[in-house]
């Protein structure tokens, strides 16, 4: 069995849970759980947040997974419906409806179905990527209401495009439109991701959509979870599989792409880009090695990646080699590899085996 581990720490999602009602007292929280619960496994993910309020997921087929699993909180369904035959699926599974267009609209006053459907409604404050013109809202909020199939109680929503930027006006002129589009209105307000939780205290409202804070991960540049109070809830692992000792001026790994500036050790490590570790992670991109910091080297292939262990020179093989978590934030990693964390724990493939910890 490849010693490739990825340990999921749910007393660590709790716990973040747990500190983003610390930072949102007077909101619900929506736990967002898309993309198999952003790599941790949608499943596992839902059983640990069965304290939120509600789930928001990407499309009706993790609905179905989470009612599977024995789900009863709301789920929302962020992207909404695609086609007629989804309507009466949401209303089976209980599932709310994000209504963001007019192809939407359409589908619904022609839906003769009439047990009530919760939908939310989007507003593009300036994301420009799903949503209607704030200067629509009055009249898409009125020809929602008029449909006898569609739940009286609506939320109205929108989604930034800068909130991990706290200083830059992009926020606030968000803010300010959803304000007027929204203020002769009645009915929930959800403005709030992960960002914004964290930046943008006025802009809570009755709902807050949180993601990648869950997971214990920040995409404010320069920070990471924990300097929020969040704790990493995935730790991906491996174990050396070799150790060698190179001469000074050899080459190693494809196309020689490191060149040894002296004798040293190098280990290999069982992980690769097969397993979701990102191939343009380069040179120095950090690792620990039984807990002592090392650095890649060379470039990373489908299965291995060799390791710089000048700074460990009693490793051996067997021992621990930590790619990210526990110990070095993911955000870390990400930074070497030109992407977010996000991308990184969501791209952690199948053959990986996941563990679960109560820690």
């Amino acid at each position: 069995m490849r010693a490739t581990c990825a340990t999921i720490h749910l007393g660590a999602l709790r716990e973040n849970l747990r500190r983003v009602r610390e930072l949102a007292p007077g909101a619900k929280v929506m736990a967002v759980v898309k993309a198999d619960g952003y790599g941790h496994g949608l499943e596992r993910v839902a059983r640990a947040l069965e304290g939120a309020d509600a789930f928001g997921v990407a499309g009706i087929a993790d609905g179905q997974r989470l009612r599977a699993a024995g789900a009863s909180q709301r789920i929302v369904v962020l992207s909404g419906p695609d086609e007629a035959g989804d309507l009466a699926e949401l209303r089976r599974l209980r599932l709310d409806a994000v209504v963001h267009d007019d192809a939407q609209l359409d589908l619904l006053a022609a839906d003769a179905d009439p047990r009530p459907l919760r939908v939310w409604l989007k507003i593009d404050t300036g994301m420009h990527r799903l949503g209607f013109a704030p200067e629509r809202v009055r009249e898409v909020h009125a020809r929602l209401r008029a449909m006898p199939g569609i739940d009286r109680d609506i939320v109205l929503m929108t989604h930034f495009a800068n909130s991990d930027v706290f200083d830059e006006a992009t926020t606030t002129q968000q803010i300010e439109r959803f304000e007027r589009s929204t203020s002769s209105i009645a009915g929930e307000r959800s403005l709030s991701n992960s960002a914004g939780v964290l930046g943008w205290p006025e802009a809570q409202g009755q709902w807050v959509r949180a993601g990648g804070a869950l997971y214990g991960m920040s995409v404010v540049a320069g920070r990471i979870g924990a300097d929020f109070g969040f704790r990493p809830a995935m730790t991906l692992s491996t174990k050396l599989v070799a150790v060698h000792r190179v001469r000074k001026g050899e080459r190693v790994g494809y196309a020689g792409a490191f060149e040894c500036p002296e004798d040293m050790p190098v280990g290999v490590a069982a992980i690769g880009y097969g397993d979701g570790y990102p191939r343009q992670a380069g040179a120095g991109t950090p690792v620990l090695v039984g807990g002592v910091r090392a650095s890649i080297i060379g470039r990373v292939s489908m299965d291995l990646v060799t390791i710089d262990l000048r700074d460990v020179p009693d490793a051996k093989i067997g021992d621990v080699v930590t790619l990210w978590g526990r110990g070095l934030p993911v955000e870390d990693i990400a930074d070497h590899a030109n992407t977010i964390a996000y991308e990184l724990t969501c791209g952690v493939t199948r053959r990986v085996r996941f563990v679960e910890d109560e820690s």
